[in-house]
């Protein structure tokens, strides 16, 4: 699991998430695609863990929901930071 294969400047990483492979083909570190794939079944478990009458489907949208969420909050306050660090005129 994890060894990369070049394709251009994409890589190919093998990933088992929620116990089903998948090759996923970017342009990230293995090391990035490793911790995302350990995020991605730590916060499932959790899910599954919470709610066991969940579907892997519906955990997933949920995973998938909640990370959108959090994308949207992170580029809100970078759009906040940027605009209280204008460049002075000179």
């Amino acid at each position: 699991m994890g060894e990369p294969n070049s394709i251009g400047n994409k890589r190919r990483f093998k990933a088992v998430i929620d116990g089903q492979s998948y090759t996923i083909v970017g342009n990230k570190s293995t090391a990035h695609m490793q911790a995302v794939t350990e995020l991605m079944n730590q916060q499932l478990a959790q899910l599954q863990k919470l709610a066991p009458s969940m579907t892997k489907q519906e955990a997933a949208t949920l995973l998938a929901f909640n990370a959108i969420s959090d994308q949207l909050d992170k580029a809100a306050e970078l759009d906040r930071l940027q605009k209280t660090q204008t460049p002075t005129d000179n």
